[in-house]
């Protein structure tokens, strides 16, 4: 509602619908660290008078509010609709509002212009009502400039001698426009009640390649460290480590994810705790707490991001479980239940109680845990099944941590309900795993990219497109070769921001542990690999992420542009950022040959006919707008990743 008083009307104006906004200003919206926060909202009065608008925003710590102006987006249809930006340039919590006003003098100047261009030449009295404007407008400021200017006019308005034609010349001048915009007073001005605000992250919290290995299969943290260079080299910015903390032996899973663990099976790392510690140590076979530090230091000289994985749950060694029995579920009997998902049951670990009695505690421990990390250099967490812990507890969480390191990441690994996923999102989660890699035809990438670029959702759910987990290998992997991992690779390093990929993708690895299972013979989680890099996808994942780095249009979301191909089996899309253009276009047939035309719409805005180079082979091909043929085979070429060049 509009302020007003005894002596002030209600304001005549209406602000409605603004943006960037989620629920009505319940959650944060969220940005980067550099972007360029478009706001927009309808704004309109009764009557015809001219209106002004601008947005005030101010940034994490500031006092002042600094103000950018709002015009009209749809000028052209007289429309209401009103828009403008501001940058922010740190992370933290920024907050803006929208604020309109009735333009007096601005309504007279166009009333007057209108007037003059029909013809009518006795305006006496409208320039006697301009003189009143000046006069208040000159009060108003204290600049001598504007004030120097502006009682000038109004003394030309007031001398009889002065001909009437350079009256309307001084009052219609731009400069006198401008002076007095800046300083008339602000009639009938509208805000909103509460300012809405915009949660702003470092660039990493939604563009990066992420890589996930098994320190175990590397040689233990000190290995992993000496992978980082070529990791490096191929391009990745955040490398996720599974737990790295000891292993509870009792009831330890053996390979194959069997209940019983033969001598020498090192168990599964979610089966977090033993004799040597619980989430606060390191499994002494992969390191130490020294060896953390010296890794997130080593990686931060590359550039890299060291991303641990926190995982909620205990194996029945856990230091916990003597320590704070209270923590965890009791049946009538005594015993201890066990983690289930029916029909999935991990016999190894025990699930905590949100409802104990003494939840603060609870809570406690777990934030001290995931400081003792943050202050080891880690900046990022994979947290494992967020969506079955209490939503409040993350917000906290994550609050909490935000006010030692605000620079700290969060990934949602979140296969759930999509209404849970979005409000994971809007509570503070930095990005989540999503459903692509159950989405494979081009009519389930085109409709879940376009509602995750342009339902809203954009607003708040940044998606993390991995090819590829410990847990999941799809039947298209499985069934469709080299073809079928450099199709979803190309897919997911272009279509999102974020994107990653297990090891052993580069290797090709597609063994199911059965048909019809989407688990990995001989699973890395519950046995030690024998890893390296350089495998021969290696040279494509290389390509990708310097294309991604190089190219500002693979770094968005909210920027992809589907194109007509006229044969299922090819997916082609574009993305532009400011001059920097893009054409994806991949087979989805790991099998056959597919050719059709990947169809250039003239809303683009690009040139009749254009050259492209494509990325992944430094060819150059002629292109233009409409259907443009392409052909592609598997086992020769895969897709085109086309920039247009200026």
């Amino acid at each position: 509602m509009p302020r007003t008083t005894a002596a002030q009307p209600p304001s005549r104006i209406q602000i409605q619908y603004p943006a960037p906004v989620v629920d009505d200003g319940r959650y944060p919206a969220k940005r980067c660290v550099g972007d360029r926060v478009g706001v927009s909202a309808d704004i309109f009065r009764d009557g015809h008078d001219e209106l002004r608008a601008v947005v005030s925003y101010r940034g994490p710590g500031d006092r002042r509010w600094r103000e950018a102006p709002l015009h009209r987006t749809d000028a052209h249809l007289e429309g209401v609709r009103w828009g403008g930006e501001f940058e922010v340039d740190r992370p933290g919590r920024w907050q803006y509002t929208i604020e309109a006003w009735t333009d007096g003098f601005g309504t007279w100047r166009d009333e007057l212009e209108r007037k003059l261009k029909a013809g009518q030449d006795d305006l006496a009295g409208e320039l006697s009502e301009g003189a009143l404007l000046l006069a208040a407008a000159a009060q108003d400021t204290r600049a001598k400039v504007e004030r120097k200017l502006i009682e000038h006019a109004q003394r030309t308005l007031e001398d009889c001698s002065m001909p009437a034609g350079t009256k309307y010349d001084t009052v219609l001048g731009t400069e006198l426009f401008e002076a007095v915009e800046r300083v008339q007073e602000r009639h009938g001005s509208v805000t909103f009640a509460e300012p809405l605000e915009i949660q702003v992250d470092r660039l990493r919290a939604r563009f990066g390649a992420w890589y996930e290995l098994f320190p175990r299969s590397f040689g233990g943290l000190k290995g992993v460290e000496q992978t980082l260079p070529e990791l490096a080299e191929l391009g990745f910015d955040i490398i996720y480590l599974p737990p790295i903390h000891p292993i509870g032996v009792t009831s330890r899973k053996g390979r194959d994810n069997s209940l019983v663990a033969a001598p020498g099976d090192p168990g599964s790392p979610w089966g977090i705790g033993g004799a040597e510690g619980g989430h606060e140590a390191v499994h002494p076979e992969l390191g130490t707490i020294d060896d953390v530090r010296s890794l997130t230091r080593a990686a931060g000289e590359l550039g890299l991001d060291i991303a641990l994985d926190f995982a909620i749950q205990c194996s029945a060694d856990h230091p916990w479980l003597t320590e704070h029995p209270e923590w965890f579920h009791h049946r009538p009997d005594g015993t201890l239940k066990y983690a289930e998902n029916p029909p999935k049951r991990y016999q190894d670990i025990y699930n905590v109680n949100w409802e104990s009695p003494d939840w603060r505690g609870l809570w406690k421990a777990l934030l001290e845990v995931m400081l003792q990390w943050v202050d080891c250099g880690v900046k990022v967490f994979r947290v494992d099944n967020p969506h079955t812990k209490p939503f409040a507890f993350w917000s906290w969480l994550i609050a909490e941590v935000h006010a030692r390191d605000r620079d700290v990441v969060f990934l949602a690994e979140a296969f759930t309900r999509r209404a849970v996923m979005r409000h994971l999102g809007k509570i503070g989660f930095s990005q989540s795993y999503t459903y692509f890699t159950w989405k494979n035809a081009r009519w389930e990438l085109t409709e879940y990219v376009s509602e995750l670029a342009y339902s809203g959702e954009q607003e708040y759910f940044r998606p993390n497109f991995f090819a590829n987990t410990p847990d999941i290998l799809h039947a298209y992997l499985q069934q469709g070769g080299r073809a079928a991992f450099e199709a979803r690779l190309v897919l997911a390093a272009t279509l999102a921001p974020s994107y990653g990929i297990y090891s052993g993708y580069e290797h090709f690895e597609n063994v199911p542990v059965r048909e019809g299972s989407e688990e990995y013979l001989h699973s890395e989680k519950y046995e030690i690999r024998d890893r390296s890099l350089g495998g021969p996808l290696s040279p494509m994942i290389a390509r990708l992420n310097l294309a991604r780095r190089e190219n500002p249009a693979l770094q968005e979301l909210s920027n992809v542009t589907f194109l007509e191909t006229a044969n299922e089996a090819l997916i082609a899309y574009a993305k532009q950022s400011a001059g920097n253009t893009l054409i994806t276009v991949v087979n989805l047939d790991p099998h056959q040959p597919q050719e059709g035309v990947a169809t250039v719409p003239a809303h683009l805005g690009l040139p009749p006919t254009f050259s492209v180079q494509d990325l992944l082979t430094d060819e150059h091909f002629g292109w233009g707008i409409g259907p443009n043929y392409v052909c592609l085979e598997p086992g020769v070429r895969q897709a085109h990743l086309a920039r247009v060049e200026a």
